[in-house]
């Protein structure tokens, strides 16, 4: 028997009022798993509803308490990391290993947002030589929603919530469509009072009225591009806050004084890591001509390493991508970088059996005219393009109309400070995903709005109000 799935709303499991639903499949076999309800704006109501009444009492509680709650929250998880990381498998195709991996970086990420917590000032008080007092507060929002992607499932939810429950706040989860399992999973191993933390299920029929409910006072959203832009709209005209995370095409640049086969297999890990199924993605690598022939042989030789294959084997390291519609994306790329003249190294082609498998993929010889180069991927490939000068590598890796991330490699300390002009969120130099959980930064351009991380994360979560006492 197929599993129907819930919302979980005001601490009940309950069916949507929609009585449609839509079809789960494991991308690795082709089989159907699940069915989930497509949602509707009854169902937003419904658990903003919930999460309005549990409010109150939720931001009444002490910091402290929350944050046991959270605490708690994190420890579960933990156990049950491995659980979580099979049903991402099932449902999206990430390799157990790597998905553990990543639970256990979100877990992290949430012990952190209570740290955090503790630290950060709700109120502060100034004390004027006249005898005067400004006192400025940090108020909850009141109802949040968070709606989350397919590529880190689990990951996504904890880093977003952290911040938001902390301070007071109640949440209205809605997860991707693609990835209902693991979400609900979570959900029933959470414990935290009705109403504080409400799951509904569904595609944009639920996504967008929650993004437009009038009772929310903050979005919290990652994704596509098109979608970010039509909740960034619902929010705005509501004037509500929006924080939005959207899509990337993500450069590197490889300068001439690196060492090339090192810095190959560290390109190839970025590119290809989570099937390229990543917002930072390595999806632009401009690399130094005087270093080209290596960094391209050592590039390819480390493709080679990355076979697809059954994500519960510890040994596999490319699972399936998310379903075949994402597959169709990333081979469409693949094939126009083709037709316009660039050159296929390795992979590029469509594995024979079922899934959506799609091999690891190295290009070169491209430019600006392709797909592969302008828009956001999102699968395992690897386009490499030559550039005669470091000054042109950056002039490349800064002309997109994307700013999530960038990655630079090089020993120049010049090169370095310069590559922190690259309008970019983040910027990693050396090392791609590295630094401490600390950084705050805000995507440039058309990869979102609204800053966010250590204590950024907790002022938009807030509201600021002064209050200003004249001596007696």
């Amino acid at each position: 028997m197929t599993t129907i799935l819930q919302n979980h709303i005001g601490g009940q499991w309950v069916p949507s009022a929609s009585a449609t639903a839509g079809d789960l499949i494991n991308p690795a076999t082709g089989d159907l798993i699940a069915r989930w309800p497509v949602g509707c704006a009854d169902d937003v109501t419904r658990a903003v509803e919930a999460a309005s009444a549990a409010q109150p009492g939720w931001a009444a509680a002490t910091l402290d308490e929350r944050i046991a709650y959270l605490e708690r929250v994190a420890d579960v998880v933990a156990e049950h990391a491995e659980e979580l990381a099979e049903l991402q498998c099932r449902e999206m195709g990430k390799p157990v290993a790597l998905g553990r991996n990543f639970i256990e970086a979100g877990v992290a990420a949430l012990r952190g947002a209570c740290a955090e917590a503790r630290a950060y000032r709700f109120d502060v008080t100034t004390e004027h030589d006249d005898g005067s007092v400004t006192r400025v507060l940090r108020h909850p929002l009141g109802v949040t929603a968070v709606i989350t992607p397919w590529n880190f499932p689990v990951l996504n939810v904890l880093i977003a919530i952290g911040p938001l429950l902390a301070v007071g706040n109640t949440v209205v989860l809605k997860p991707s469509e693609r990835c209902p399992l693991s979400v609900t999973r979570l959900i029933e191993l959470i414990t935290l009072p009705d109403g504080v933390l409400n799951l509904v299920h569904g595609d944009g029929r639920a996504g967008g009225p929650l993004a437009g409910e009038p009772g929310i006072g903050l979005v919290h959203f990652t994704g596509s591009v098109a979608a970010g832009k039509k909740v960034g709209a619902a929010a705005g005209q509501g004037l509500r806050r929006a924080i939005l995370e959207l899509g990337g095409k993500d450069p590197v640049v490889v300068d001439a004084d690196v060492d090339p086969v090192e810095t190959a297999h560290a390109v190839a890990f970025g590119a290809f890591v989570n099937s390229g199924q990543i917002c930072t993605s390595m999806e632009r690598i401009y690399v130094h001509r005087a270093i080209a022939d290596e960094f391209i042989a050592a590039l390819c030789e480390a493709t080679a390493t990355y076979a697809t294959g059954d994500g519960h084997d510890e040994k596999t390291v490319l699972g399936p991508l998310a379903d075949q519609r994402q597959r169709e994306i990333v081979h469409r790329h693949v094939t126009d970088a083709v037709e316009r003249g660039a050159t296929l190294l390795a992979g590029g082609s469509l594995p024979p059996g079922p899934g959506s498998f799609y091999p690891a993929t190295v290009l070169t010889d491209v430019d600006d005219s392709m797909l592969v180069m302008r828009e956001e991927t999102f699968g395992p490939v690897a386009p490499v393009q030559v550039v005669d000068s470091w000054e042109e590598g950056l002039r490349l890796a800064s002309a997109s109309s994307f700013g999530l991330a960038a990655t630079v490699y090089t020993r120049d300390r010049d090169h370095a400070a310069a590559a922190m002009s690259i309008p970019a969120g983040v910027i990693w130099i050396n090392r791609w995903q590295g630094g401490a959980q600390d950084g705050v930064y805000e995507p440039a351009r058309e990869s979102g709005m609204g800053a966010t991380g250590a204590y950024a994360a907790f002022d938009a979560a807030t509201r600021p109000a002064t209050g200003y006492v004249a001596a007696p």
